[in-house]
Order: C-alpha cells, then structure tokens, then sequence
C-alpha cells in the first residue's frame, strides 16, 4: 500500500476541488516553515514521491484518454504554485539566514585585538633535550623504560637489600594489591637494569624520566621529578673514565670553567660510590660548589643479577635531577613555580619551541 501524508487520500487528478486543497495545504506549510530545515521537510512532504499531489500525477497513466489532458493540466499548474512557493521561501530564509550569520560575524575593526600568548616547551623538558644530546653526540643510546615497575626491577637487581628503609611505604609508592610488588619507580635505575638484559656489552645509555617518591611538596621537594642517569658498561672501564665523562658533561652544560670534585660516600647499586659536586662559575652571589647527584662503579652484585661477568666488564653510573639542575643552572628559587603551568615561568627561559 502507498504511503501518504497522515489523514490523507490519494486525491483524484481530475478532482479540481481536491487537487487545490492539496495545493492549499502544501503552500501554507511551506509559508509555515521557519528555517532551511523545516522547509526541507515540507518539500518531502508535499513534492516527494509519496506526496498527494505526486500520487494524484501518477494516477493520469490510468485515466481514460479523454481525462487525461485536463488532469495533465491541472497537475501542472498545481505543482508550479508549489514549487514556486518553495523557490520564493527557500529565498526568504537564505536571506534571513545570510543576514543572521552576518550579524553573528560581525567585526569591530577598531577594537582593540585580543593577543594570545603563545605555548612553548617547558624549561625541564628543553633542558631534557640538552641533557640527551650532549651524550648522543657522544655516541651513547637514549634508553627509556616503565614508570610502574617491578620492586625486582627497582630494588633486588640493584642490590637494596630487604631491609634498606627505601622499600618502606613512607619512601616508596607501592601499587595494590601489595603482592603483585609493584611500585611507582623511585628512580630511573631500573632501566638500567633492562639495558643490561637487552643489550649485549658494551653499553653505554642515557635513562631519562620521570620518578615517583614520597616526598611532601615544597620549595625544594616535589613527589614527582625528573631524573637521568647515565650507565657505561665495557671492558677496562674506571673511575678515571666516570671522572672524564662527567668532566666533559658539566663543561658542557655550565662552560669551559666548571668543574667537579667526587666525594666517597655509599649507595647500593655502585662501589665505590662518590657524590658529585660541580663548581659553578656562573652561580648566583658568584662562583660556588654545588652538590649536583650520585655516582660511581656498578656494584658487581648488580652485574651478577643481569648476567654479565664482572671479572670480564666493569662499569660506572651516575644520576642528577632534571629539576635540581634546572634549579641551580638558572637560578629558580622555588621548585613549585616549575609545576604550577604558568606560561610566565616559561617565557622566562625564551619561549624556546
């Protein structure tokens, strides 16, 4: 059965009282519709193929040939006011429309301009950047890794023994449940580890990233920062190449004045281990040593537990943070204002992009 309009008949194309009704019908919905939308729902309505007036136009087929020229005429002048009440108010709302779009668009050209500040890298993350290029112009590899670890990753292989305080919840993020003994890396250290187990020997990567410790936020403390910490892993190493490589790294990164002094002190993953303090030609108040980050040989334990023979290779390491530096080479006071996302902080550094 062929659709219509609701309520409606199928009119006869030879009824002319019928046929103007539909028309009628169709013209007033067309002058009622209010927008490019509507109209086009009335144009379905009332010139598709399941409208009066086009069913009535196809009944003329079966009329007898004496009906069918008054029918073919009266269907043609019927359809022509309609389309010609569509033409005419497709006109009015594109005027209507053209008009409202205007106005909504209008542009005061005296006005002053709205200026958008522009976005750019953050400082640690350009001061990240420096960090790996310096070493990959060296010839070492970026080695990144996953920032929720296994506590083997983060403690075991690294030679923390069961009872060292940083596996205490007050030091570390442990994620639930507690046997699954995994935590939010306290350091970039365990990619070292990975390095070890993917690479064959020599070694020689650069781990930057992020790091998560209990720490409280304050001018110099922040949960979440930012480390590198650097692995050598090859035949005859000492602790006169860790020296001549951090040499070359803090030149770089301070000026042809700067300088180093290692300090004997004690971490498990490194033996001997040394902190590292840098003279800072540049410093604010003048020239000062400054403690930068840890270093020394990697403990033969931590060689042991990622399969390489300690009586063949040996190796250094050495770790600083990305925020501390940022914070003595440039003269922060506070690391909160690192955090914190104002754009002004960044346009202290240049805007660099």
């Amino acid at each position: 059965m062929t659709e219509t309009l609701p309520g409606a008949a199928i009119p006869n194309p030879t009824d002319e009282a019928a046929i103007t009704a539909a028309v009628d019908q169709a013209i007033a919905a067309i002058a009622g519709a209010g927008s490019l939308d509507e109209l086009k729902a009335v144009r379905l309505a009332h010139t598709g193929e399941k409208s009066p007036l086009s069913l009535a136009n196809r009944e003329i087929g079966g009329l007898p040939k004496d009906q069918k020229a008054v029918a073919g005429k009266l269907m043609g002048s019927s359809r022509g006011r309609v389309n010609k009440a569509l033409a005419d108010r497709t006109a009015e709302l594109e005027a209507q429309n053209d008009a409202r779009i205007l106005l909504e668009e209008t542009v005061d050209v005296t006005a002053a301009p709205r200026r958008r500040r522009a976005g750019a890298r953050h400082p640690l993350s350009t001061l990240q950047d420096r960090v790996a290029d310096i070493f990959v112009g060296m010839g070492w590899e970026i080695a990144e890794g996953p920032e929720v670890e296994s506590e083997w990753f983060n403690f075991d292989a690294l030679n923390f023994k069961p009872d060292h305080p940083a596996r205490e919840m007050q030091d570390t993020f442990f994620v639930e449940p507690p046997e699954a003994h995994l935590l939010m890396r306290t350091h970039t250290s365990p990619v070292q580890v990975r390095s070890m187990l993917e690479r064959e020997a020599p070694i020689y990567v650069l781990c930057p990233g992020k790091v998560f410790r209990t720490d409280e936020l304050d001018a110099t403390h922040t949960p979440v920062f930012h480390q590198f910490e650097g692995l050598a892993i090859d035949k005859h190493l000492s602790m006169a190449d860790l020296r001549g490589t951090l040499e070359h790294f803090a030149r770089q990164m301070f000026g042809d004045e700067a300088q180093i002094r290692l300090r004997p002190n004690y971490f498990p993953f490194t033996e001997p281990s040394a902190e590292l303090d840098i003279w800072h030609p540049g410093a604010k108040g003048g020239p000062r040593w400054i403690e930068w980050g840890g270093c020394g040989m990697v403990n033969p334990n931590v060689l042991r537990a990622a399969g390489i023979d300690p009586d063949i290779y040996s190796g250094f390491a050495f770790g600083m943070g990305i925020e501390r530096t940022l914070m003595f080479r440039n003269e922060v006071g506070d690391m909160r204002d690192m955090i914190e996302g104002d754009v002004r902080f960044s346009e202290h550094f240049g805007m660099e992009i």
